[in-house]
């Protein structure tokens, strides 16, 4: 079933051991982390991490965040991560941390040639920001964050699918589902024309199981009910 699927998956970590067993399934086309995943990961030195990234997978796309809050030093960043490899894009967020807008600096980026995965955005109005704002030349992944959105209660679908529209606009432009929650969301980003999706490696494994009989599946779960209820050794009667 993921054969017959056009989006790339692209995955979410920081652990690069992790990364170096999923990408030897060949179920990702790329990798994306940020600050958060790499304090859960243990990261210590961040040029050394990335070095290493790019060193170990030289043939997908890799997205590296920057971490300064003023837009100054988060040029300085972008230029300095574009520089580790001809497959790395730069993650600038919409906003810094005051909810200054990071158009201006994404429009001077993207017209310098550096290849940009703008993050956090939630709002069709960002993503038209960010799409006419960019070169047309330029290479921009807009990563908007899907999961986090059906977490307020609103379905991401339309959001999603007027992104798409938004993003195909523009050449060079691709539309990332963020923030996955189940392994259907793949589905579904795939349905609305989004061109990547981010997954952690668990959500990766679940993909096995597309196309699966539910008769099979049905009778699969009651005997590991079964095996678990005989392993505690529980007594009802």
């Amino acid at each position: 079933m993921m054969k017959n699927l056009k989006i790339s998956i692209f995955a979410d970590g920081a652990d690069i051991e992790q990364m170096k067993a999923i990408y030897k399934t060949g179920n990702v086309d790329g990798f994306t982390t940020n600050p958060s995943l790499m304090k859960k990961a243990g990261v210590s030195d961040y040029n050394i991490f990335a070095k290493n990234v790019v060193k170990e997978f030289p043939d997908v796309s890799i997205s590296f965040e920057v971490f300064a809050d003023d837009f100054d030093t988060m040029e300085k960043e972008a230029i300095k991560i574009s520089s580790l490899g001809e497959n790395v894009s730069v993650k600038i967020p919409i906003m810094n941390s005051k909810g200054e807008s990071s158009i201006p600096l994404i429009s001077k980026l993207s017209h310098s040639g550096i290849k940009l995965n703008v993050t956090a955005v939630f709002t069709i109005e960002q993503v038209k920001d960010i799409v006419d704002n960019i070169d047309e030349n330029s290479q921009t992944i807009v990563s908007v964050f899907a999961g986090r959105i059906a977490d307020t209660g609103i379905d991401p679908i339309d959001i999603m699918s007027k992104s798409a529209e938004l993003c195909h606009s523009k050449k060079g432009v691709k539309l990332l589902w963020a923030s996955p929650r189940e392994a259907y969301n793949i589905i579904q980003a795939n349905e609305v024309g989004a061109d990547i999706i981010t997954c952690t490696p668990d959500l990766i494994r679940k993909t096995s199981k597309f196309g699966k009989d539910l008769e099979k599946f049905s009778k699969e779960t009651v005997q590991m009910f079964l095996k678990d209820s005989q392993s505690l050794g529980y007594s009802i009667l």
